[in-house]
């Protein structure tokens, strides 16, 4: 049996990326991110002693991790060659980490490009200890769909056709069962809808290149994009996604999720049926038979 080819080229994400890094990285969406995780892991009342950032573009989580002074010890887990002690390069559809040696694992921005996902976090359930919490996020379904409607509006007029620009992101609908799959306990999943402001969808495209979150996917044309379809995107994207002051939209959908390593001392939904007090009686009123008609 053929199997189908990577969704994505994951080298050359990684090379994208370490080009950006080089450029000077836009770390605008990641220090959100970052933020964000500094509030949620704040709900959580407890210390870990081991801590693994798995993939995050820069330094910035593991850092904040080691600042934040819950962390014993963080190891990051790099996407691509950094200076720095206390982390390895690694992929997350390969963890080099063993079973059960970490209390938390946290990736943020990192996992959107990974070709089998499920499998990803799987190897993260297994390298959490018991009652070990991962927490992280990756962009979601709605992310560029500005971009994506103008560049394939623009295509199709100018070309014929068109090719595949934007990467399928994740739907959050998706997210909780496959974290169940991977067999995370107490699963969650929510969405934050961030909106960026541009001058022009040029600035858009430079501050995408500046992220490594350029076309990586396998299936993309490989052929040089025409100039006419640029400029005829640019012009689609300016009259559909214009605010009133003239400056553009793009839309950054985060979908955060987060799980723990089973463990017994965890809740765990009662069984249906298994109810010893009726509803009716809990919230102190009549229970009504449905199938009678009232006297």
């Amino acid at each position: 049996m053929t199997r189908p080819p990577p969704l994505f080229d994951t080298t050359l994400a990684r090379m994208r990326l370490a080009r950006a890094r080089r450029a000077g990285y836009a770390d605008f969406l990641l220090a959100r991110a970052a933020d964000d995780l500094d509030d949620r892991l704040g709900a959580v009342l407890r210390r870990f002693d081991q801590a693994v950032d798995l993939g995050t573009p820069t330094p910035e989580a593991a850092l904040r991790l080691r600042a934040s002074g819950r962390c014993d010890a963080v190891l990051r887990i790099a996407p691509v060659p950094e200076a720095g002690s206390g982390l390895a390069v690694g992929d997350a559809e390969a963890l080099p980490l063993a079973p059960a040696a970490f209390d938390l694992a946290v990736s943020l921005l990192a996992l959107q490009h990974v070709n089998d996902l499920p499998g990803a976090l799987a190897q993260l359930r297994r390298t959490l200890k018991p009652d070990g919490l991962f927490i992280g996020c990756l962009l979601g379904g709605r992310s560029l769909t500005e971009l994506r409607q103008a560049f394939g509006q623009a295509e199709s007029e100018v070309e014929g056709g068109v090719s595949p620009r934007v990467a399928p992101f994740a739907e959050v609908r998706e997210m909780g069962s496959l974290l169940q799959r991977a067999g995370f306990a107490l699963p969650v999943t929510d969405i934050e809808t961030v909106t960026v402001r541009y001058a022009d969808p040029f600035a858009l495209m430079r501050d995408l290149r500046a992220m490594g979150l350029t076309n990586v996917l396998t299936e993309r044309r490989r052929t040089p994009l025409r100039r006419a379809t640029l400029l005829r995107a640019a012009a689609i994207y300016a009259e559909r996604f214009a605010d009133p002051d003239g400056r553009l939209r793009a839309t950054f959908e985060i979908l955060w999720l987060s799980g723990w390593a089973p463990h017994a001392s965890q809740q765990v939904p009662l069984k249906p049926g298994s109810a010893r007090t009726r509803l009716a009686e809990a919230l102190g009123t009549t229970e009504r038979d449905p199938m009678r008609s009232p006297s």
